[in-house]
């Protein structure tokens, strides 16, 4: 994967496109130290430059009109201001904060003016494991009244618990109701929150979020409880339901097999937590008006970007046009990526030299500073005017951009996210990743509705070959007849085979060479059997199987069926 132009690494300002964070560590520099009183005066501007910054940024969420206004001027000379606050927060946190003065000076940290790139960057592993959560707080110290705990849900690896102030949660309701007015207005805008209400707080605040603009309920993902909401208010209401991807296909299937009726009701989606295909929108799309997504981390903030018409058709058009997809994520990638805006003043992203993103939020509201922090996912930024000069090379799709982009109208730059590195299974010299799946799955499928979730793995049969495995658990009343579990594989088997061979050149090339590359295996499953078994304590999907779903699958309650090969599955 191609990444970003590297940004300079002299003294001067840096460009305004997106840097990549790979140079060297600065060697010491030969200049004269600074003089106490001058490193204190120094200290005593960057303080106050970086608090007046951070007031400023307060203007313009005071109210989502503004909000709006910002995004609609956002200007790429803006990234010059946005990446100088970035190294202003990292050099403050380096003054304030005991942890990362300590990290930092461990890496034999030289102060060098605007050089972002002399900040080691941070993660859990490297910097949230070795120190106490006091260390990492702006003077060593928490600020308790108004601070909530967010516990994240523990798809890495054990659980962790995120601070966030009072001052901090005030700021991202704020930017969420302004991003939210700016999809779906707010004339008679009824917010149905179905994210979990438990530790994993995302789902409160995104309450908190909504109340500033929207009617709420927080359901919770709850689907007899949104059900009677729907049928106790009735229609009139610009219905928002948001939820997990899969949870969202799992209410339209719900409000089908109910009979609801659609067309008297408007109801859209708002998404988050994990990528949504576009197959799976599609599929949604079919009832709802309209599903957008949202990027966040409990580690750093929910809302960090998010999908506007212009990235979904984006992200469309990537699949449709293989020029296209090669000019803007370079000729040997083969994944899609999901697509979204983000406003660097905000939060100021950057890629390491291996396309993984570093993230600094740029506020002195956040308790705990996140500077340079790599939550562990790939990504690729691309700036506004880069986007438009790749579409510029294909008229009639420079057509479409513009009508595209006429919706919202956000000249923010692009995050294009391609997620973790640690959810595929290789197969044919590819990786097979779960969006990929996932959309195959829905792609003309009769029985998508029946779908649960599903898992990947590999199965060994014999002679040192493998052969991939979608495990399909079916939802709790999914009640399928043999001939109807038949066509479900078949069906899924192909879609799967399909969008592959669509999207990966590699497993393209070895359909075309290898007829035994098509053995796709689909093992059906009924609800909680199998390598579902052991159930899910997780708010998130997981799509690998591993030891625990293994032992637990002598449960029964699977028909394992050939792919599109036609081959018996062994075991």
């Amino acid at each position: 994967m191609s990444a970003p132009n590297s940004a300079e690494r002299s003294s001067a300002l840096p460009p305004h496109s997106p840097a990549r964070a790979d140079s060297p560590a600065p060697r010491r520099s030969s200049r004269p130290r600074y003089t106490r009183p001058g490193r204190l005066a120094r200290q005593a501007v960057l303080r106050i430059s970086t608090a007046i910054v951070t007031a400023f940024y307060g203007v313009y969420r005071l109210h989502p009109v503004l909000w709006r206004f910002t995004a609609r001027h956002y200007h790429p000379s803006f990234e010059h201001f946005a990446r100088w606050n970035a190294w202003a927060i990292c050099q403050q946190a380096y003054l304030d904060v005991p942890a990362y003065r300590r990290y930092l000076d461990e890496h034999d940290f030289v102060f060098d003016w605007w050089n972002l790139s002399s900040y080691q960057p941070t993660s859990k592993k490297a910097y949230v494991d070795r120190y106490s959560e006091e260390d990492r707080c702006w003077n060593g110290e928490i600020t308790t009244i108004g601070t909530v705990v967010d516990e994240s849900s523990g798809s890495s690896g054990k659980p962790y618990n995120w601070m966030r102030s009072k001052d901090e949660l005030d700021t991202v309701h704020k930017n969420v109701a302004g991003y939210i007015t700016l999809l779906f207005g707010s004339r008679r805008l009824f917010c149905i929150n179905a994210f979990s209400m438990g530790a994993w707080a995302t789902g409160t605040n995104t309450g908190q979020a909504m109340s500033k603009v929207a009617m709420v309920k927080n359901t919770g993902p709850d689907i007899d409880k949104i059900v009677d909401t729907l049928a106790h208010f009735g229609p009139g209401y610009t219905y928002l339901i948001s939820a997990y991807p899969p949870f969202l296909k799992h209410l339209r299937d719900r409000l089908d097999s109910d009979g609801f009726d659609w067309d008297a009701y408007e109801l859209n989606g708002f998404v988050g937590g994990e990528a949504l295909t576009e197959g799976l929108r599609d599929y949604i799309e079919k009832r709802f008006v309209r599903v957008y997504s949202g990027y966040g981390a409990s580690d750093l903030t929910i809302g960090m970007a998010g999908e506007s018409d212009l990235s979904v058709w984006l992200r469309r058009s990537l699949v449709a046009n293989p020029a296209l997809r090669a000019a803007v994520l370079g000729p040997d990638e083969d994944r899609t990526p999901m697509i979204f805006q983000y406003n660097p003043l905000e939060t100021y992203l950057e890629t390491t030299a291996d396309g993984e993103l570093l993230v600094t939020l740029n506020s002195t509201a956040i308790m705990s500073p996140k500077v340079r922090y790599n939550i562990g996912d790939e990504a690729k930024i691309v700036t506004f005017p880069q986007m438009e000069a790749h579409v510029a090379g294909f008229p009639r799709l420079a057509l479409a951009f513009e009508r595209a982009f006429s919706s919202q109208r956000m000249k923010l730059p692009f995050v294009l996210l391609f997620g973790r590195k640690d959810s595929t299974i290789s197969y044919m010299g590819a990786n097979i990743y779960p969006l990929d799946v996932e959309n195959g799955l829905y792609l003309d499928n009769p029985h998508a509705a029946a779908i649960e979730s599903f898992k990947l793995s590999l199965l060994d049969i014999g002679n040192l070959e493998q052969r991939p495995v979608i495990h399909l658990q079916l939802r709790e009343d999914a009640s399928l007849a043999p001939d109807d579990r038949q066509e479900l594989r078949a069906a899924s088997a192909s879609g799967v085979l399909r969008h592959l061979s669509s999207v990966s050149r590699d497993i393209a090339q070895s359909l075309d060479e290898d007829p035994t590359a098509s053995d796709v295996r689909i093992e059906i499953h009924d609800h909680g059997t199998g390598v579902f078994a052991q159930g899910s304590s997780k708010i998130k999907n997981v799509y690998l199987v591993d030891e625990g779903d293994r032992a637990g699958a002598g449960a029964g309650g699977a028909d394992a069926g050939a792919g599109a090969g036609g081959a018996d599955a062994h075991h």
